[in-house]
């Protein structure tokens, strides 16, 4: 027993001893040669351009599909409450509606900042003030879904783990509003020509200088807008409206601000709500028979195109009809909300075109002309900017039609059926504020089926198009459309005080809880 004692002590001595004779080579044997230790700001733009799109993580499927489309009534589901079903009921799942909030600060607003802080010190090859700006202005529109989402979000203090800080404090809304208004207008001003930008690497708009000033004014008018009903006269809301007015929105089809995607081979390659949608729940094989969901298009949205004999109709929706996809008008039917078991009549529901916008090489609207001249017909009919009203309420229709034409030859509406649309539906000048509200955001209701996050903002901000709310047993609105995601479930452990603190400012963490500009 003393000699394996002193064996096994000889032993660890000698190995001591050979660890710290390599100890000076050790860094560099466990240095991974392929691996690069520089940010390379190109790759990291057109990584945060996929990540802010919804392409990781279920984000789009979880939060934005199950909640928001249901909310807003673009989609059906038939589960049961308590699963995916209960966006569809008004009830509370925090798996579900706290997943956007755990994953868009580490897979977008993270990455994103990252970008910020490289160009901003400079320290880092290929930076440029039109990439910092580019960058800032991609910030906003992640931001401003977080906080339209759930209202007091982590701003300031956001995405600064490298700082140490780990817990970060949640900023009010009406400071985060005013910020990125703040934002958007020096990183626009900040645009030179003469320096390098993304290039390739911008996969919206190559680097092109000018589209994106017109698109961060395109931001601007979408951000000031949403503070409508704000009365606390915090920020001048209609000096903002004419500031991106004036500095040029994307007015034509040529400037919107679109992401291309191809047939594959990998899902970086596909649009990723056509990738979500037909792995989960559309899928090839299943023909309009089952899907993991029980979910179809809406009631209320199919019978909204069939009400009005819009041409967008046969381009959005299918039923399936011996096994093939029937884009006949006669045979489209929306789902009921608020069921909570499978229709036996299943198949003979509407779901979305596989043919056009569940196509993998389907285009990724981010912001288009549609919805910025839905915009000012209404600012115009406020008083806010000059131009007619019901010139831009027909452009914004005509923008949205003709915008299907990116799916797809089936998503190609000619301009005989547009002209017939706006001839059949003129702009009711005559009519009041509300009449003219229902009529633009019914509109802005129907161009932003899929961009599901921004449907529901503008829908909360205006209440138009009017919805009736599903009044499903056990719900825990009382009946009434959720106006808010509840924060994620980590939170009240992992930044319990800050967590705590928001709550106590903005008011109980519920589905009802108004945010600032929805008060």
């Amino acid at each position: 027993m003393q000699f394996f004692s002193k064996y096994k002590y000889s032993l660890l001595l000698a190995a001591a001893l050979g660890l710290a004779s390599c100890d000076k080579g050790f860094e560099e044997l466990n240095t991974n040669p392929n691996a690069s230790t520089n940010m390379n700001v190109d790759y990291m733009f057109s990584q945060a351009l996929l990540k802010g799109s919804y392409v990781y993580d279920r984000a789009y499927y979880y939060s934005s599909y199950l909640h928001c489309g249901t909310y807003v009534q673009h989609f059906a589901v038939a589960k049961e409450i308590g699963g995916s079903g209960s966006g569809d009921k008004y009830a509370v799942n925090d798996f579900y509606q706290g997943f956007y909030f755990r994953y868009a600060y580490t897979n977008s607003i993270l990455n994103v900042q990252d970008i910020i802080d490289a160009n901003k010190s400079q320290k880092v090859a290929g930076t440029s003030v039109n990439k910092l700006s580019a960058a800032r202005i991609w910030k906003v529109l992640l931001m401003q879904r977080i906080t339209d989402l759930y209202g007091d979000v982590p701003y300031t203090q956001a995405a600064q783990a490298r700082n140490g800080v780990f817990a970060p404090a949640y900023d009010e809304q009406a400071n985060i509003y005013a910020d990125m208004l703040k934002e958007l207008d020096e990183a626009i001003a900040a645009f030179d020509p003469t320096q390098p930008t993304f290039g390739g690497a911008d996969y919206i708009f190559k680097g092109d200088v000018n589209k994106w000033k017109k698109f961060g004014y395109s931001l601007m008018l979408r951000v000031a807008m949403r503070l409508t009903k704000v009365t606390d006269g915090k920020i001048p809301v209609k000096d903002w409206v004419q500031k991106a007015a004036t500095g040029g929105v994307i007015l034509d089809a040529a400037d919107n601000a679109v992401v291309t995607y191809a047939s594959g081979p990998q899902p970086y390659n596909q649009n990723p709500v056509a990738v979500e949608l037909i792995n989960q729940d559309y899928t090839i094989n299943s023909k309009g028979a089952n899907n993991l969901e029980w979910s179809k298009f809406s009631k209320t949205f199919i019978d909204y195109l069939k009400t009005n004999t819009d041409p967008r109709l046969p381009v959005l929706s299918v039923v399936w009809n011996n096994d093939k996809a029937d884009t006949s008008a006669a045979l489209q039917k929306g789902m009921p909300n608020g069921l909570d078991t499978k229709p036996n009549d299943f198949v003979t529901y509407s779901e979305p075109n596989p043919n056009t916008i569940l196509k993998y090489a389907a285009p990724l609207l981010i912001l288009t002309n549609a919805e910025t001249n839905l915009l000012l017909s209404e600012a115009a009919v406020r008083g806010w900017v000059a131009g007619d009203a019901a010139q831009y309420y027909r452009d914004g229709v005509a923008g949205a039609m003709r915008s299907l034409a990116l799916f797809g030859e089936g998503g190609v509406i000619g301009q005989a059926k547009i002209d017939a649309y706006l001839a059949a539906h003129p702009f009711n000048t005559a009519g009041t504020l509300e009449q003219k509200m229902d009529q633009i955001h019914s509109q802005y209701w129907v161009a932003h089926l899929l961009d599901e996050m921004e449907a529901y903002a503008n829908w909360r901000r205006t209440g138009y198009p009017v919805l009736v709310p599903v009044n499903y047993r056990s719900n825990a609105t009382g009946g009434t459309i959720p106006r808010r995601l509840p924060y994620s479930g980590q939170e009240q452990s992992i930044n319990a005080i800050n967590y705590k603190t928001a709550v106590n400012r903005q008011g109980p963490d519920l589905l009802t809880t108004r945010m600032w500009w929805d008060k």
